[in-house]
């Protein structure tokens, strides 16, 4: 009996152990190219991409679906469409757990980071891109796509972490200033080459100057935003990074809570208080007020270039309510003229392991198909994104297309074509994040402080030191910033969902219950 009840506890222990030890395990599945692709099979590949609700960007993504089952009679291409990065993003953690991810996915190198957290969920493409059959450029292709050495390096670099490849970008976009120029000379300031936040600033403050009967004396009207910053993660991020203040580093370390973000973010409230300055959640879309003149400097990404501006063929507002200016574009305003720093940021592509490596090739296939030529400069045509390959930038096609900037509001609209020679310009000048199990959160936190501050002052509040110390800790705690840690080797899934928390309890108690039933039936014999 005694040996019995040993056996059976230690078999009680063994399984909860195991329970425990089943989330973020070391269970990765690796990837290995499979000698040939097999034509003799069907297979489903499900991708999941964003369209901006850009009817030309859903034809795009059809037409190159249609173009590559042409190609690939037995890969048939299962495309869902999302209108925003952030539900792709939740639908994909939702779906890691019951292993029912897509194939491919367009997503961003901050989420990708979260999904490598998966019990090898995402493909590592290191020897993937260097296969002489299947690889980029590989002999067995049946398209025309860039090699290796096409992808423009710093955005093929972007998608590293910890030594491995964890995707591919498909396009590349930045953020710029808007500007209405013919208001901001109006008001006598002329338009630097670079902007620094000065000259932001002054001008934003200067804009808010009003008539006898009440109404601002640069555009007459009873509304003005002079300056407003579409996405405030990306405003403290890029900030921290001119002035060389910490952020996070490559091993995850949570370093925004410094002086310099107390600094910049006093300097925000002063100007959010006067209301020289708004943001996006507090008023809207920089585009809508500027293109009614009623917003005079815009922050917002060159992949909105077509709703900005009196001609933007994209404009959201009603042609009644549009004034005439003339739209210059800039970069974003900087601290040190002589060392731009702007963000690198647009889609990329990742893709999902499966247990049939065969399927995962097919995959495979289809994501390098996303970087040919026509895919590229299509989808780069559609608003200021810019194409991750020279095979793309290269092409006289698309060199003829940004020639032509400017000869038409709608394919060669001005104000696109600028934004994108802006990106080409400036490529060397560009930075990202570190990327880690977290990252999205620090983001997140990044843009959320700025929104507090705003809202603060608008209410009367005070943006100070005490106020900045107990909204550093609301916001660790709101996005769990003291738990963030980087995964070594794609091992931990993160917090578990809430219904495997319930599940791996239950089964818990139950385990519990039996082990409470074996020792009472020892003392009871």
């Amino acid at each position: 009996m005694r040996l019995r009840f040993i056996i059976c506890t230690v078999c009680m222990l063994l399984a909860m152990v195991s329970l425990t030890g089943c989330h973020g395990g070391d269970a990765r599945r690796d990837f290995e190219m499979p000698e040939s692709f097999d034509e003799s099979r069907d297979y489903e590949v499900v991708f999941w991409a964003k369209n901006d609700t850009n009817k030309t960007q859903t034809e795009i993504y059809q037409r190159c679906v249609d173009e590559f089952e042409s190609l690939y009679p037995n890969i048939h291409i299962n495309l869902k469409l999302y209108t925003d990065y952030s539900t792709i993003y939740n639908d994909v953690i939702t779906n890691v757990s019951t292993d029912t991810t897509p194939n491919v996915c367009i997503t961003y190198p901050d989420h990708i980071a979260t999904y490598m957290t998966g019990a090898g969920e995402i493909v590592f493409l290191d020897d993937v891109i260097n296969d002489p059959r299947y690889g980029l450029g590989g002999s067995e292709l049946r398209f025309d796509g860039p090699g290796t050495d096409e992808i423009i390096p710093k955005y093929l670099d972007e998608l590293r972490l910890k030594g491995h490849l964890m995707g591919l970008p498909f396009m590349r976009s930045s953020e710029a200033l808007y500007i209405n120029k013919t208001y901001v000379e109006a008001m006598g300031y002329e338009i630097p080459d670079v902007p620094t936040w000065d000259w932001v600033w002054e001008v934003s403050e200067a804009a808010l100057a009003k008539n006898d009967d009440g109404t601002f004396a640069v555009n007459g009207q009873d509304v003005m935003i002079p300056f407003i910053y579409k996405s405030t993660d990306n405003m403290l991020i890029t900030m921290l990074r001119q002035m060389n203040a910490g952020y996070s580093d490559d091993n995850g370390n949570i370093l925004i809570f410094n002086e310099e973000t107390g600094s910049i973010l006093k300097e925000i409230s002063r100007h959010g208080q006067s209301r020289a300055f708004s943001t996006f959640k507090i008023s809207s879309y920089p585009g809508n007020f500027m293109n009614a003149g009623q917003c005079i400097l815009a922050v917002d990404s060159t992949a909105g270039a077509t709703w900005m501006g009196s001609n933007a063929p994209l404009s959201d507002i009603h042609e009644s309510k549009v004034v005439d200016f003339e739209t210059v574009v800039r970069p974003v305003p900087q601290y040190d003229t002589g060392n731009i720093q702007m963000i690198s940021q647009g889609p990329s592509v990742c893709i999902f392991n499966k247990d049939d490596p065969q399927e995962v090739l097919a995959s495979w296939l289809f994501a390098q198909f996303l970087l040919t030529n026509d895919v590229q400069e299509s989808y780069s045509e559609t608003e200021g994104y810019v194409p991750v390959t020279l095979k793309a930038l290269n092409d006289p096609a698309y060199q003829e297309y940004l020639a032509l900037g400017g000869s038409d509001n709608s394919l060669h609209y001005q104000v696109k074509i600028d934004c994108v020679n802006m990106i080409i310009e400036n490529t060397d000048n560009t930075f990202i994040t570190p990327v880690f199990n977290g990252s999205a959160s620090l983001r997140n936190a990044a843009g959320q402080m700025v929104e507090n501050c705003v809202k603060t002052v608008r209410r009367g509040g005070t943006v100070d030191d005490a106020f900045l110390e107990g909204m550093y800790s609301d916001v660790s705690q709101m996005y769990r910033l003291g738990e963030q840690k980087v995964s070594t080797g794609s091992k931990d899934l993160g917090p578990l969902p809430p219904t495997a928390i319930i599940l791996l309890t239950c089964i818990g108690l139950a385990w519990l219950g039996m082990g409470i039933y074996v020792v009472k039936n020892y003392q009871m014999r």
